[in-house]
């Protein structure tokens, strides 16, 4: 892997990424972040990594077991500029990997965006198949926002479905969510990995393959690298 050395992976506040989970990652929403880094080319940013704990319990369980569920962490955001050297994700990735304490990193990549994970095979990830099927709750003109932001305006209430009903009315629906390629990844000693893999619940598939498809990631925030660093 040939990357220019004038590249700099640094850990990052989290609200350095905010800017481009909004506008240039095509999720546009900020998720949990516990850790996140910067790709630097000088001192200018020009990519960003986020790790945070997945929301849903019953997903980190379904990991590795209740017993080690509080290890389970997910890589949920990557994006990096356009017409960056070949090979540029791949370099980014394998440095977090290097900088992380002792973890089980889940990470996805979505059908729906025509994503195949190639980034997670050229960095030695275990390709533990499709997430199940489930839907999204969605709002007819609000399309183009995340399910968990539509029921956020719902948060603390107890039936939330049925009171987005009442508010939008026959502009309220579901939808089938995209099925994700699941990707797994084991941070620690030889003998850590080696038991998490033991406990693995998921079976390893081999990768799957496919043309990728791209989407506009063409904004470009401008962030220095900190004068401290």
């Amino acid at each position: 892997m040939t990357i220019p050395n004038n590249y700099i992976v640094s850990k990052i506040p989290s609200k350095e990424t905010y800017s481009w989970l909004l506008k240039k990652h095509y999720a546009r929403r900020i998720p949990s972040i516990s850790f996140a880094f910067g790709l630097y080319n000088f001192n200018l940013l020009c990519g960003v990594l986020t790790i945070g704990t997945p929301a849903s319990s019953p997903l980190r369980e379904g990991v590795c077991g209740k017993e080690n569920i509080d290890y389970v962490y997910e890589l949920n955001r990557l994006c990096i500029n356009d017409y960056m050297p070949k090979n540029t994700l791949s370099y980014f990735v394998a440095a977090v990997l290097k900088k992380l304490p002792s973890m089980i990193l889940i990470s996805y990549a979505d059908t729906e965006q025509g994503h195949n994970g190639y980034i997670y095979q050229s960095t030695n990830w275990l390709y533990t198949g499709l997430s199940a099927k489930r839907t999204d709750w969605k709002v007819k003109g609000k399309e183009h926002l995340h399910g968990q932001i539509i029921a956020d305006e719902f948060r603390g209430i107890k039936n939330r479905s049925k009171a987005m009903k009442e508010k939008y009315g026959d502009d309220f629906y579901l939808k089938d969510r995209s099925r994700k390629h699941r990707y797994v990844y084991f941070i620690g000693s030889k003998k850590q990995k080696n038991h998490w893999k033991s406990k693995l619940l998921y079976n390893e598939e081999p990768y799957p393959k496919g043309e990728n498809s791209r989407y506009d990631t063409s904004y470009r925030p401008v962030t220095q690298l900190p004068l401290f660093m």
